[in-house]
């Protein structure tokens, strides 16, 4: 059972916006495509079902170039607000690439799952693979021989219970709400803004571009959170600290 936050908190829901200034590719090229698929296709039970072996491809590019690039600014605000907050603060993530983790965030909630996370399709057994590349594609289990797929939540699936209760919980609990790089198109994540509001959190986006989101906002920093984090963190501080908290 997951232990509610405290009032006076601060939520956060991050997206790609915020791995992207980092260099990670969306893997959303011209007209959606990577390498002749559409993305649905390669991240779908269906295509696992119909093609291991191109969903693994999929996967593996991903994991190559998530080991390559490091957090930036945007990631590391973040891990300092935390480390100012302690247990009144929560992060909700849809990104999938770890960089929250390796920027020194802790109580990350990873909506979607884990590139560095498999899991047996035959006994179920999941843990963490961190090999890059992977030397056989699929990889296999090791309690089993099944073949192992990424713990990731494809199109198709649905989040984790547990993990999306603790987002709804921080973002119903929370002063304050923080909405940072993501489009706010993916349900059931950009729902996670609409709780906080609903419950009468200070609810700020950080992102060059409108979203539909926006609407529910008080504060928006229209820049990539690289360049304002600094800013936002230490406004967030003030805000949660003084008569703003809850």
């Amino acid at each position: 059972m997951s232990v509610a936050p405290p009032r006076g908190s601060v939520a956060v829901l991050t997206g790609a916006g915020i791995s992207a200034e980092s260099g990670l590719s969306t893997f959303r090229g011209a007209g959606g495509l990577w390498e002749g698929h559409r993305v649905e296709e390669v991240a779908h039970p269906s295509a696992w079902a119909r093609d291991p072996v191109t969903v693994w491809r999929f996967y593996e590019a991903r994991r190559v170039q998530a080991a390559a690039c490091a957090p930036n600014k945007g990631h590391l605000g973040l891990a300092r607000l935390e480390r100012r907050l302690g247990g009144r603060f929560t992060l909700a993530t849809q990104n999938v690439d770890g960089l929250h983790g390796q920027a020194g965030s802790a109580n990350v909630l990873e909506l979607h799952g884990s590139l560095w996370r498999v899991r047996c399709t035959a006994c179920g057994r999941e843990e963490e693979n961190r090999t890059v590349p992977l030397p056989v594609l699929p990889p296999r289990c090791a309690a089993c021989g099944g073949l192992q797929r990424p713990a990731i939540v494809w199109f198709g699936e649905v989040l984790p219970e547990d993990v999306f209760t603790a987002a709804m919980e921080a973002a119903s609990r929370c002063a304050l709400f923080l909405i940072v790089g993501t489009s706010a198109v993916v349900q059931p994540a950009a729902s996670l803004a609409v709780i906080a509001a609903d419950g009468g959190a200070q609810v700020w986006e950080i992102n060059p571009d409108e979203t539909p989101a926006t609407g529910v906002c008080d504060r928006i920093w229209r820049a990539p959170a690289g360049e304002v984090m600094d800013d936002v963190v230490e406004e967030a501080i003030r805000w949660v600290s003084g008569a703003g908290s809850r």
